[in-house]
């Protein structure tokens, strides 16, 4: 009597956890011919709420301000049945902002995804490592040199490819410093980019120092990370740079998943890692240099969006497109508020971020050193 008591119990014991786990593992099944995928519930509905989110921003950013729109003449403007008061306020001044503000924060988002997850390490956001400040440092290389003005009026085109080269020279040079004996610890790639982000600044500032005042000031404004004066050709060009990026990350899923473990069980499961590695990071670089060629190096979006996706979506790694939805919808509220909190004054976006996006980094630093993950 007693075995058959304790045989029933292990039964329904085992009974229990099989059902638990085929809970917790319960996913959405999603097949077309031959693709198919499975999704989380929880993550699902992060996605739809992360829209849904994103475009009551979009709405508000457009309605808001010195000179309110309701919503009502806001769609009429979208749909060209609007006002010529209004459209004037919605097509010049505020829906290419709100546009921007979006598809950068997206992009920042994604890059601070994968700069976290290759490296391990959530420090490695590319507004501390020195990528944003390479970008930066060829934009502004672009803007003394040609002339650009911050706000890119006629002539934008030279500044997305100056930050692109500085945001490349400046991976390659932090990849080859911190790569030793055949790997890269996120703890030494901090390192290295904590030193570079000092030199590139240090740089900037020399640059600025020996330019033209009138260039130089419209470069500080730029520098200072502001959505201001953002046209439709900001908006194509980001729209454009993100639509060719996002599904080459997207592509690299399997891979960027692999690599948030260890190097070993990585390797062992298939993945040819160095190659893996560059890929990534080569993307997450152009995704930096896009978003800061549009609104200059805004802080705290590529620190904060990921972490912040990873507990909504409630996954133990840091979801791509939950972490690119979090930093558009993070970006065009923060972009929202530094408008209309304290109107008629309007901060730069990157003032507000960076008041924001300091606390939380002693706070994460705190969590980390506690974690016993500071390396």
């Amino acid at each position: 009597m007693s075995t058959t008591n304790t045989m029933s119990t292990t039964n329904t014991t085992n009974t229990t956890n099989t059902m638990g786990r085929q809970k917790a593992d319960r996913r959405l099944r999603i097949e077309a011919g031959p693709v198919g995928a499975a999704v989380r519930p929880r993550v699902a509905l992060s996605v739809l709420v992360l829209v849904l989110t994103g475009f009551a921003g979009l709405v508000a950013s457009v309605s808001l301000g010195t000179f309110a729109i309701p919503v009502g003449d806001v769609l009429g403007s979208v749909l060209g049945t609007g006002s010529g008061a209004a459209d004037l306020i919605v097509h010049q001044l505020r829906l290419p902002r709100a546009l921007t503000a979006l598809l950068v924060g997206a992009a920042f988002g994604l890059a601070g995804a994968v700069f976290q997850a290759v490296t391990r390490n959530p420090l490695a956001s590319p507004d501390l490592i020195g990528i944003a400040a390479g970008s930066g440092a060829g934009a502004v290389c672009a803007i003394l040199i040609g002339g650009v003005t911050a706000a890119g009026a006629g002539t934008f085109a030279a500044v997305p490819f100056g930050a692109l080269a500085g945001a490349l020279l400046t991976s390659v040079a932090i990849y080859l410093l911190a790569y030793r004996d055949g790997t890269i610890t996120g703890y030494r790639f901090v390192l290295v980019g904590l030193a570079a982000n000092g030199a590139l600044i240090a740089l900037t500032r020399w640059m600025l120092a020996r330019a033209d005042i009138d260039q130089a000031s419209r470069a500080m404004v730029w520098l200072t990370g502001s959505l201001n004066g953002r046209g439709y050709e900001h908006v194509q060009w980001a729209g454009l740079a993100l639509a060719v990026l996002l599904p080459l990350t997207l592509a690299l899923a399997r891979p960027y998943q692999l690599l948030q473990y260890d190097d070993d069980t990585a390797r062992g499961l298939g993945i040819p890692l160095r190659h893996a590695r560059i890929a990534l990071l080569v993307l997450a670089t152009c995704l930096t240099a896009l978003a800061t060629s549009a609104a200059g190096p805004i802080a705290f979006i590529a620190l904060g969006a990921p972490q912040v996706a990873r507990r909504i979506a409630g996954t133990a790694g840091i979801p791509l497109v939950t972490s690119a939805l979090t930093g558009a919808v993070l970006l065009v509220i923060a972009d929202l508020a530094a408008r209309v909190v304290l109107a008629p004054t309007e901060l730069p976006v990157g003032v507000l971020t960076g008041a924001v996006g300091a606390p939380y980094l002693l706070l994460l630093l705190a969590r980390t050193n506690r974690a016993g993950k500071g390396g």
